[in-house]
């Protein structure tokens, strides 16, 4: 009975890990994580990885363009006529033959002006850009899902302060509440701490609608399907506060040109345009091919003749060499040759697009890092200076020193200061990590 409980235990939890892969596993994802299942689940990405793969198949049936031809054929023929007796009668017969033929053939090209060596050349270039264009999509997603990440974090944040701050404004209330009916305060005053309270419940609604979408966004963006129990984990931030980094555009737009994927696609691009120049004047060159072959067959009319005996005398090999030598094509050489320039210098002009957009990218990545600094460090000045004037504020006004509408101006000062010092806090962590991913290092925390 026991081993029988086993056995569907184990069935169970095989068939439940087949519909749900992490069923069984941590079910809080790492940021790491994350990115791992995004990289696999991405539609764009998978794309990239199918274009590659076609990529290298072309690659490699250009290499095979190197080798000969051989083509086999075989041939039964069957005809029928009516043929006037061979007795000396005025007689005719209708009668058939047959006739069989076969062939084998050969052809390769010796030489093209080097069209072919440089149409290899050009697949593997196009092969390995492709990997990069894999890499770049990968990067771009990993970029966006810490992003998400981060978001959720922040929102987890929020809902927590206004929870607390909810909270604190209850008890306020119950205080405020009592002293009504010691006469103590007046009904004016116990109505503003009541509406304090249904603006923070207002606020934390939206906090707790803004992680629902941010959990939504993160999910999407990984192709998980929406499950109420996703949870990310909580990464130790404290470390990653305000190290006063002071990068230069410069320094890390030359590590990046070094590393980034597109860049190096970019690159290769533009190497493969420019042998298209190569290929479109090989047209100008001769051809010179080499070609061979064998062939034999068999009628049934030469009487006296076996089918082998025929097959064997009439084998007739064959081998040749040949020459085709352009003269004149209405100017279709130069046109492609004309084209294939003006392609190399689009691609010239892309390439240097892509260095001038990551460049772009790097300045405004820098610039945001000292901003996000000095916003940090403003608001944290803010949200401690109106910490400590609340504490006052709200002693003042548990000891009936303090109306209830200066306390709650007073309150709603830590609130707004809490929540600007809490976004700068993410905007700083994030500006952190656009400058990490720009100089190569992992998305971790």
């Amino acid at each position: 009975m026991k081993t029988r409980i086993i056995i569907a235990t184990v069935i169970c939890f095989f068939l439940q890990w087949m519909v749900n892969p992490t069923y069984g596993q941590n079910s809080k994802w790492t940021i790491q994580k994350c990115i791992d299942y995004a990289q696999q689940k991405n539609i764009q990405i998978q794309k990239t990885i199918l274009s590659t793969e076609s990529n290298k198949i072309n690659f490699n049936a250009t290499k095979a363009s190197r080798f000969p031809i051989v083509d086999a054929s075989a041939r039964q023929s069957f005809g029928w006529a009516d043929k006037q007796s061979t007795t000396g009668s005025n007689s005719y017969t209708f009668s058939g033959s047959n006739s069989s033929s076969y062939s084998i053939s050969s052809s390769v090209t010796l030489y093209a002006g080097l069209k072919l060596q440089q149409s290899i050349k050009q697949s593997d270039i196009n092969y390995k850009a492709g990997l990069f264009d894999s890499e770049t999509m990968k990067e771009t997603i990993s970029l966006n899902i810490m992003d998400a990440f981060l978001q959720i974090l922040y929102a987890e944040e929020q809902v927590k302060n206004y929870t607390n701050q909810v909270d604190l404004t209850e008890k306020e209330l119950n205080l405020a509440s009592e002293r009504l009916k010691l006469s103590a305060i007046s009904t004016s005053d116990y109505l503003q701490v009541k509406s304090q309270l249904a603006t923070e419940k207002q606020n934390l609604a939206n906090a707790q609608g803004l992680l629902s979408t941010n959990r939504v966004n993160l999910m999407q963006l990984m192709e998980l399907p929406i499950t109420s129990d996703f949870e990310i984990e909580h990464p130790d931030l404290t470390n990653l506060i305000n190290k006063s980094r002071k990068s230069l555009p410069d320094s890390v737009y030359q590590i990046a040109l070094a590393i980034k994927p597109q860049i190096k696609s970019a690159a290769l691009r533009s190497e493969s345009s420019s042998l298209d120049v190569s290929i479109a004047k090989a047209d100008y060159m001769p051809r010179v091919s080499l070609d061979a072959g064998f062939s034999s067959d068999y009628m049934s009319a030469l009487k006296g003749s076996s089918y082998s005996f025929q097959l064997s005398h009439n084998f007739s090999p064959t081998i040749g060499l040949g020459i085709s030598i352009p003269i004149y094509h209405n100017d279709q050489i130069k046109s492609k040759i004309e084209l294939a320039k003006i392609s190399t210098q689009s691609s010239q002009l892309e390439e240097q697009n892509t260095k001038n957009a990551l460049r772009k990218s790097i300045e405004t990545a820098c610039t945001n890092v000292i901003t996000a600094q000095n916003e940090y460090d403003a608001s944290k000045e803010g949200y401690e200076a109106n910490k400590e004037s609340y504490a006052v504020a709200a002693e003042k006004y548990t000891q009936e020193l303090m109306n209830s509408v200066d306390f709650l101006v007073q309150k709603t000062n830590l609130i707004t200061a809490e929540s600007s010092y809490l976004q700068a806090k993410y905007n700083l962590i994030f500006s952190y990590k656009t400058l990490d991913f720009y100089l190569g290092i992992p998305f971790n925390f």
